[in-house]
């Protein structure tokens, strides 16, 4: 692991290896330690795919110290055993899949390979891991899609993409929590709001949970508040 400055009160830490659920389970184990030890010194802290930035209050504890403690949590990681890799809450989100609510599904079929019906049941038969959050409020990038759907961006990104939207693109998919411009391939709709303000958390997917979809039919996409 390494470390960089992130402004006066902060520290990026770094993972070298490729993204997976098991850099994401180190980081997540070492923020948590972090955060318990230093519960008033530490403000905030960031997840990348791969970082974690730590921010810092220096009244209450300097850059040193807290540069000791992640040399001695780091080496101490592998040794904790109890903590399990898929630690997150499980969240389950309702699709609803078809060319009317993700226009770009007979695409991805035609350049996989596959029958709609197949791009369907592989995409919604994996667990996502919540790599990071990050472009939009609420929108998390899951992964890791089958390499049968791997698909690239846009060459041209839409200028909006309705809230809702299940997308994938590269190795990755997500869901767009609002109406925003997007490059992603649309599969279909999930109708739960996936931010609120009001809710704590706000966002309905955090960094760790294991994000799972369960295809639905038009009309059970519109009980459950979903709008065309």
């Amino acid at each position: 692991m390494r470390w960089s400055y992130a402004g006066l009160t902060g520290i990026r830490l770094s993972y070298d290896d490729s993204p997976s659920p098991a850099v994401t389970a180190s980081l997540l184990r070492l923020r948590d330690r972090l955060h318990t030890k230093y519960p008033k010194g530490l403000t905030d802290c960031v997840l990348g795919y791969r970082t974690l930035t730590l921010f810092f209050d220096p009244a209450a504890l300097s850059r040193e110290t807290l540069l000791a403690a992640i040399e001695a949590l780091d080496d101490d990681l592998d040794a904790m055993s109890d903590f399990r890799q898929d630690s997150g809450q499980a969240v389950e989100l309702p699709v609803w899949y078809a060319e009317e609510s993700g226009q770009d599904l007979p695409a991805v079929a035609e350049r996989s390979g596959l029958s709609v019906d197949a791009v369907i049941a592989l995409h919604s038969s994996i667990s996502y891991t919540a790599y990071a959050t990050g472009f939009a409020p609420g929108f998390c990038y899951l992964g890791e899609v089958s390499e049968q759907l791997e698909m690239p961006r846009l060459r041209t990104p839409r200028r909006a993409v309705p809230p809702g939207s299940v997308a994938i693109a590269d190795r990755q998919t997500a869901v767009y929590p609002s109406l925003s411009p997007g490059g992603w391939h649309l599969l279909g709709r999930c109708p739960l709001s996936l931010f609120d303000l009001e809710k704590s958390p706000p966002g309905l997917i955090t960094v760790g949970d294991q994000v799972s979809f369960r295809p639905i039919s038009r009309d059970e996409f519109l009980s459950l508040g979903g709008t065309l």
